[in-house]
């Protein structure tokens, strides 16, 4: 792999003065190869209706080609025109104008006149031989549509899953509660109002269907006029922890996307594209950006792209020295083609005024820029040494459709279903045991030998019976607590918990609680199972919270209450070691990964970290020789990269 992109969002629109050879020619001295543009400026690229100006756009993919810089060039289909609202109010639902993201993707008018556009524009940049690829809307979801012809929709849907049987649906849904049940498909309630769980997180799964196919449809239609060499991507993003003001920004990547289903996006697209946000300055950990490649790696099982990640980003998110190498380094350890930043300079105005790129509002290159320029000729030099990082041993499995029955039935006010599914990730991150994160959907399970089932508390008959199987030919299973409570519709099963899983896991219960330490505790009784822990409890201390049993040729483990990141460690400890997976020596705040022959070594701390080499090898960077085992002296903020001895 010799051609790692490196590049940024560029807006030359928003230019209040005409700099933009300058721009690319800092771009130039900074390593930067590559730059997206267009995706957000549908009202410049069409001020009234049906009268294009394209001629922003035109500008500058020939002056990228004059510097050597590719460009990737994006549908600006996410911020809607004050001409299409007003063509037609109900392009934007119930929202007002004014934000991005505040239409209806199903609406007709809107879906005519973006085709007219991405036409347009994809068959007049195609043929320019440095546009490299495009990208498809910018962080789709579903926008929480609703609207008649959504619920109609939402009703064939429901017939179809149903094959027309209306007692079928009534029972999956249990809707004779409350006398919600019904006799016709017509007269499916807005699910807005219902107070059944099951009900409302099927319509959240239909509109994620919704945002899905409009990607699809997109890519379609770019597909009628893109060459074989250039690539369709798109932008998936995360749930956001915000932390600002409402209506501002702040915030970061945190866990699964409850607008759209990464799983079904991703089949639209040649090159899987994600954006991570992150904490910088002392809250760096470095997690954020392995998260992201542990659920963006596994969708094509191929390299993705960076798509933007910031620079500077908001007040108190300022890079310390040597932060912003680290994060490209850890981006690239966790498996990228690419890294892209949003965004160039920072703007003199609207929303993002705050948000800071590359350059500073005055245009000039500071320390910033400086740092990005050392980073960029680094990777240039790595990107010849790239190869595809190796599948991990271990996967987690995850799904949007527990994340909502999550919030229908919560395991207590204080916890969502992300703060689960986090907390064990960052155990085995920051214990440096590589994950893959899958989606419950994905039915290939080949080269895992250990899966990590964080409260998946929705399970098909389907998934528990493949979990069994994966057991019983010697495989590894951990499961957390409330897994395979609930069926794909979210009604509890019937029978012997965890649903088709008892005998396997050599457990059952029938009662859960929670006390000063634990949040939800199930109380667990031993049906062959070891128990390796036992509750702390004056009450309920004969009951079981960590347990092991073998299930074929395999091993399951079963954690029946929450947990701290350290508890989970020692629960992961022993079920890794269980499948033969070697507990790494270096543990975080150093985090060590491989790809191929090249093993990073990062000091995520403010403080320095003396550690033992662990490959015998060459340093990227100084040309040193190393040994295996020999002292290392990370600096604060600092990596170092072991180019490995090839046997």
């Amino acid at each position: 792999m010799n051609n790692y992109i490196f590049g940024a969002a560029y807006y030359e629109e928003y230019a209040r003065e005409d700099r933009l050879h300058r721009d690319l020619s800092l771009m130039e001295q900074a390593g930067i190869n590559t730059i997206r543009i267009a995706e957000s400026t549908w009202s410049v690229e069409e001020p009234r209706c049906g009268e294009y100006d394209f001629s922003h756009v035109t500008r500058v993919i020939e002056a990228a080609a004059e510097h050597g810089i590719a460009v990737i060039v994006g549908t600006p289909t996410y911020a809607v025109p004050k001409w299409l609202s007003d063509l037609d109010p109900e392009v934007l639902g119930r929202n007002k104008f004014g934000p991005r993201q505040n239409m209806d993707i199903t609406n007709p008018t809107y879906r005519f006149y973006a085709e007219k556009i991405i036409r347009k524009l994809v068959s007049l940049t195609a043929p320019y031989e440095n546009v490299i690829g495009f990208q498809i809307d910018n962080e789709t979801k579903h926008y929480n549509m609703h609207n008649d012809r959504v619920l109609d929709g939402f009703r064939e849907w429901m017939r179809a899953r149903f094959s027309g049987d209306i007692e079928a649906l009534n029972a999956a849904y249990m809707l004779r509660h409350w006398s919600a049940s019904v006799a016709s498909f017509e007269e499916l309630p807005d699910p807005e109002g219902t107070v059944n769980g099951g009900y409302a997180c099927a319509f959240e799964e239909y509109k994620r269907e919704l945002a899905s196919e409009f990607l699809h449809w997109q890519a379609h239609i770019v597909n009628e006029y893109k060459r074989d060499d250039q690539f369709i991507t798109h932008n998936l993003d995360f749930e956001w922890k915000s932390f600002g003001k409402p209506g501002q920004q702040e915030g970061y990547s945190y866990g699964v996307q409850p607008g759209i289903n990464h799983y079904d996006a991703a089949k639209a697209l040649t090159l899987t594209g994600a954006d991570v946000y992150c904490p910088t300055a002392g809250e760096l950990t470095g997690m954020e950006i392995a998260y992201g490649g542990s659920i963006m790696r596994p969708l094509k099982r191929s390299p993705y792209l960076i798509i933007e990640s910031q620079a500077e980003a908001f007040t108190g998110w300022l890079p310390y020295p040597g932060q912003l190498k680290l994060m490209s380094l850890a981006h690239l350890a966790s498996g990228t083609c690419g890294q892209m930043y949003w965004s160039w300079t920072s703007i003199h105005g609207g929303l993002e005024t705050y948000w800071k790129g590359i350059l500073p509002h005055d245009g000039e290159p500071g320390e910033t820029y400086r740092e990005i320029s050392q980073t960029g000729s680094l990777l240039k030099k790595l990107s010849a040494k790239l190869e595809t990082k190796a599948q991990s041993r271990i996967a987690m499995i995850i799904s949007p459709e527990n994340l909502f029955a999550m919030n229908w039935f919560p395991t207590d006010k204080s916890l969502i279903y992300n703060d689960i599914v986090n907390d064990f990730y960052r155990a085995l991150y920051e214990m440096n045991l590589d994950c893959d994160i899958l989606y419950d959907r994905e039915t290939d399970w080949s080269g895992y030998d250990v899966l990590v089932f964080p409260e998946l508390y929705c399970a098909s008959d389907d998934l528990v019976s493949r979990v069994r199987d994966f057991t019983a030919a010697g495989g590894t299973v951990f499961a957390g607590f409330r897994s395979f409570f609930a069926d794909e519709n979210a009604l509890v099963r019937p029978d012997t918990q965890p649903h088709g899983l008892a005998d396997v896991f050599g457990i059952h219960y029938q009662r859960f609680t929670k006390n000063d330490k634990h949040l939800w505790m199930e109380l667990v009784e031993a049906d062959g199972a070891e128990v390796i822990r036992y509750y702390d409890d004056k009450h309920w201390g004969d009951y079981a919270a960590f347990t092991h049993h073998r299930f074929g040729e395999g091993d399951a483990w079963y954690l029946a209450c929450t947990a701290s990141v350290e508890e989970l460690k020692a629960c992961f400890r022993k079920v890794c070691g269980s499948a033969g997976i070697e507990m790494p020596q270096l543990s975080w705040p150093v985090i060590y990964k491989k790809r191929g022959q090249l093993h990073f070594v990062m000091n995520f701390s403010d403080e320095e970290a003396e550690v033992s080499a662990p490959v015998s090898g060459t340093d990227f960077e100084s040309g040193k020789r190393i040994e295996e085992d020999d002292r290392m002296l990370l600096p604060a903020w600092g990596a170092v990269i072991l180019e490995k001895d090839r046997n």
